[in-house]
């Protein structure tokens, strides 16, 4: 019996090219206007008891070719658990082997983060207690811009995730952040509210999410090359948002990502500003040293290398914003292949671990606030 493959579902992104009884070619579609493309989220139907074969066939020319040795796609029959398939790479060929039970499973990148969990996600925290919602505009095909406020301190910390939509963990840990925080008898959330006012967007991309782009908005734009100079036609969503940071100002942010590459959690700092200051940095040193103390699932001797003295790119998030108000700002990067430190040989790297990794970070920052 021959499987049927289909993607044309929100965030759903691959390319029939030949299928022939239980195996599939298949490749991977780029962003609109532009040649990135990693991500991929399709649904295969007719494989129960089957052992099944799918070849990505252009994984040689996508935007990160060393991120696929010892990855593994997601698999799931549910969409709710996802586990690691059987997965090769050799010659720019992705393969992913499954022997199914079931006539109905979806192979994705990353456990996906659709736009519909967005907007529950969005809708259920908006309407708890001391929860403010605010739209800060419309993307290029029209989606709002959801950003939600809470606590009453005088520190605005801003949290925002998912400039590149293929990165789905970032949304995932959105989403284990803002339990935490609207935890009405977490002790650690209640010192936050009352010392810092929280803004959140947990998706800074929703028109590349709901396209099934890796990392471009509408237009093709990576966003997180355009914070120095965001425009309505280009990057209306970094437009929105900067221009509220700029009504709010800022004293700690941290944009959540994901990394194709490096098999660990880490941080990313603002190293090489020109407006660089010692408390600047000795604050950035600290949070990362109380994370590390805080989560096993994070490290210190991986990661990007730091910029020298007046080297920082400014049309990143992190350096623009840390250069722009004086503050305590930070990437952080989870992998798509499994966390080295603790690898689990079922899950990998997870959206539950993501969602971990979420309460992790405000607990660190629970014990430095009083220092920012």
């Amino acid at each position: 019996m021959s499987i049927a493959v289909s993607s044309r579902f929100d965030g759903g992104n691959i390319r029939v090219v030949r299928i022939d009884g239980p195996r599939a070619d298949l490749e991977i579609v780029a962003d609109n206007q532009s040649d990135f493309y990693q991500w991929f989220y399709f649904r295969v139907t007719g494989s129960a008891g089957q052992e099944i074969e799918l070849n990505i066939l252009n994984g040689a020319k996508s935007a990160y070719p060393f991120g696929w040795p010892d990855y593994a796609a997601r698999v799931s029959e549910d969409r709710a658990a996802w586990r690691l398939a059987s997965t090769h790479y050799a010659d720019g060929v992705i393969t992913i082997r499954h022997k199914s039970t079931s006539d109905n499973l979806w192979f994705a990148y990353f456990a996906p983060y659709s736009m519909e969990r967005h907007h529950e996600l969005v809708a259920r925290t908006a309407a708890l207690p001391g929860v403010r919602y605010r739209s800060l505009g419309t993307t290029l095909d029209g989606q709002e811009m959801d950003c939600l406020s809470l606590g009453e301190g005088g520190r605005q910390v801003w949290l925002y995730a998912r400039q590149h939509p293929g990165e789905t963990m970032a949304e995932w840990w959105m989403e284990g952040a803002l339990r935490k925080l609207t935890d009405a008898h977490d002790p650690a959330a209640r010192v936050l509210r009352r010392e810092a006012t929280f803004h959140i967007v947990p998706n800074m991309n929703p028109d590349g999410s709901r396209r099934g782009h890796l990392r471009t908005n509408a237009a093709g734009v990576n966003l997180n090359r355009e914070w120095h100079d965001p425009t309505p036609e280009r990057s209306p969503e970094i437009l929105a948002v900067r221009n509220r940071m700029d009504e709010t100002g800022v004293d700690f942010a941290i944009d959540v990502h994901g990394d194709e590459a490096i098999p660990y959690v880490f941080l990313a700092g603002f190293e090489g500003i020109p407006n660089w200051t010692e408390r600047q940095g000795a604050l950035f040193r600290r949070y990362r040293e109380t994370l590390a103390r805080r989560s096993p699932d994070f490290q210190v001797e991986h990661g990007y290398p730091a910029s020298g003295p007046g080297n920082a790119n400014l049309t990143m998030s992190t350096n623009q914003v840390a250069n722009r108000f004086g503050a305590v700002a930070m990437t952080l990067e989870m992998p798509f292949k499994d966390n080295l430190l603790l690898p689990d040989p079922e899950y990998g790297w997870s959206a539950e671990r993501s969602m971990r990794m979420g309460a992790d970070c405000l607990g660190a920052l629970h014990e430095i606030i009083a220092e920012i």
